[in-house]
């Protein structure tokens, strides 16, 4: 397989971290959130070129249109993820067709690693598509009103989804398409591909594969940066 495009949606503001600048602009280990994620990606063998989904209005974008020797493209995203996905795959050259696999990554997700993004590529174009996640191996809890544990959930068969999730651009294209369609906001691209009628294939990766969300986290994630290559 050649090298594969991988939109990076971009144009959240991240609430939960607080404050006026969108969290893939706050510092991580002295530049930018988003410039650790692009240059891991870019870095990969298997990756031909970014495709990244600013916000309306974005001023603090560097202005990359190269990483690595690979292009990086931008275009301008929706109210939800799901729409600046749809944007990103609409935006992509005219080259990669409609059969070929595309990636999709949380640009808050800089500690992915590179063995993984590899897996991910072997295994989910023999699966037709697929993601990156891991088993659940916590106890979980439902929580009633009052936040008090009501019952314990089986864990059985239950994963946490990670990114990147691969897919080839039309199926993934229409599934987004169509959930949109239906007024259902998809949390992820296999949400979608799953109302579709797809199975994703899950692809065991690595949980230090963190999403950056609180204050908490970026120092997790400086910690990670160095010991996930």
């Amino acid at each position: 397989m050649s090298g594969l495009w991988c939109v990076v949606p971009a144009a959240g503001r991240g609430a939960r971290v607080g404050g006026d600048i969108p969290k893939q602009y706050l510092p991580l280990a002295g530049r930018p959130l988003i410039l650790h994620t692009l240059d891991r990606l870019g870095s990969h063998p298997g990756i031909a070129g970014l495709m990244v989904v600013l916000g309306a209005n974005d001023g603090l974008w560097p202005g990359l249109t190269e990483l690595h020797g690979k292009p990086v493209h931008t275009v301008l995203g929706g109210a939800e993820r799901c729409d600046s996905v749809l944007a990103g795959l609409r935006g992509l050259p005219a080259d990669v067709a409609g059969h070929d696999f595309v990636l999709v990554h949380d640009a808050a997700r800089p500690c992915v690693r590179k063995a993984d993004i590899a897996r991910l590529i072997a295994q989910g174009a023999a699966a037709g598509g697929g993601l990156l996640g891991a088993p659940l191996r916590d106890t979980l809890k439902r929580a009633n009103a009052d936040g008090r544990s009501e019952v314990t959930e089986p864990r059985d068969h239950r994963w946490r989804a990670f990114t990147p999730q691969m897919f080839r651009r039309a199926e993934l294209e229409r599934a987004l398409q169509s959930a949109a369609t239906q007024g259902v906001v998809v949390s992820d691209e296999a949400m979608a591909m799953e109302k579709s009628g797809f199975s994703p294939f899950l692809v065991e990766g690595a949980e230090d594969n963190i999403k950056v969300t609180t204050p908490a986290d970026f120092a997790l994630a400086e910690f990670l940066l160095e010991k996930t290559l």
